[in-house]
């Protein structure tokens, strides 16, 4: 860690004595790591992706957010993962938006806290979730929980990314608090969950990885 770097995070430590100052210092990531993609994404409607307004915006984000996986790493690393008294509403959705931002190994990382946490009651399930099958799906491998969709080209449609032993994904969702896969799906993507095409599909994506071995 170089100098800034450890001043930075004394100076996070120093603020996070209570609560209140727990909660105003996700505030802040929250703003700078939110408003320059919202920003980014109301800029390419109207101008489109290539627009210098739209690079602008991009590379504000981009700044901001190796500061605040800093941060987020840094209060994680220090204080485990908070309390929704800690954090407030708004904050395990925060530190988890920074986390999904963030390279596949940071999410390998904080996933075992991650876990922990939701058996503590400390984060919903929904993040984990999420968290879990978008390190799955950026390693290549089958998704757990069934959260994640992709667009494929040859049908010019989309589907899910295909899942881990689709005959038990709802076994698995119940275990961790969640709705049914065809609720989720329908609800989420207005997409009906088939449990005999996605047998097939997680068949056909298993014979294609072994292929490749």
């Amino acid at each position: 860690m170089n100098c800034t770097s450890k001043t930075n995070s004394e100076s996070i430590s120093r603020t996070v004595k209570n609560p209140e100052n727990f909660i105003a210092v996700l505030d802040t990531i929250w703003k700078t790591e939110q408003r320059p993609i919202t920003l980014r994404d109301s800029l390419m409607e109207i101008y489109g992706a290539d627009s210098e307004l739209v690079k602008e915006q991009q590379a504000v984000y981009e700044k901001n957010h190796v500061d605040n996986e800093r941060k987020v790493k840094h209060l994680l690393d220090t204080y485990g993962w908070p309390t929704k008294e800690m954090a407030g509403e708004q904050g395990n959705w925060t530190i988890c938006n920074v986390l999904q931002h963030s390279d596949n190994k940071i999410h390998i990382q904080y996933l075992p806290m991650m876990r922990q946490a939701v058996k503590e009651r400390k984060l919903e399930p929904r993040f984990l979730v999420r968290a879990e099958d978008r390190t799955a799906t950026e390693r290549g491998d089958l998704q757990i929980y069934g959260g994640q969709m992709k667009y494929y080209p040859e049908s010019k449609s989309f589907n899910l990314w295909p899942v881990l032993d689709p005959e038990n994904i709802d076994k698995r969702r119940t275990e961790i608090g969640l709705d049914s896969i065809a609720i989720f799906l329908k609800n989420r993507f207005d997409f009906e969950w088939d449990l005999e095409e996605q047998i097939k599909r997680t068949e056909e994506f298993k014979r294609q990885r072994n292929k490749g071995k």
